[in-house]
């Protein structure tokens, strides 16, 4: 499978809380690639940093890619800011 690539807002899973999980909101044209709306391992580069993380359905129809705090440090990034990911399933690369 060829990687995902796409620029994403980073925010909080819970807007109202502003705080607790981050995630960032996949395109809707790439949710098919990844394999559908369903919880997977995936693996790539968040403005250039490898990480290992998860993929969730987050309701409406929308795929979301998981943000730990260690990648956003890792890659400079924070709430609100909108890099370039690119990403692969684990396992179907």
């Amino acid at each position: 499978m060829d990687p995902v690539r796409f620029a994403g807002r980073i925010r909080y899973w819970n807007p109202e809380r502003a705080s607790g999980l981050a995630v960032a909101d996949i395109p809707a044209e790439h949710v098919p690639t990844l394999g559908g709306l369903k919880q997977q391992r995936v693996r790539g580069f968040i403005a250039g940093s490898a990480f290992e993380s998860n993929v969730m359905a987050a309701g409406g129809g929308r795929l979301a890619l998981s943000v730990s705090k260690a990648m956003m440090t890792a890659a400079g990034v924070g709430i609100g800011d909108e890099p370039e990911f690119e990403i692969s399933a684990v396992g179907r690369d």
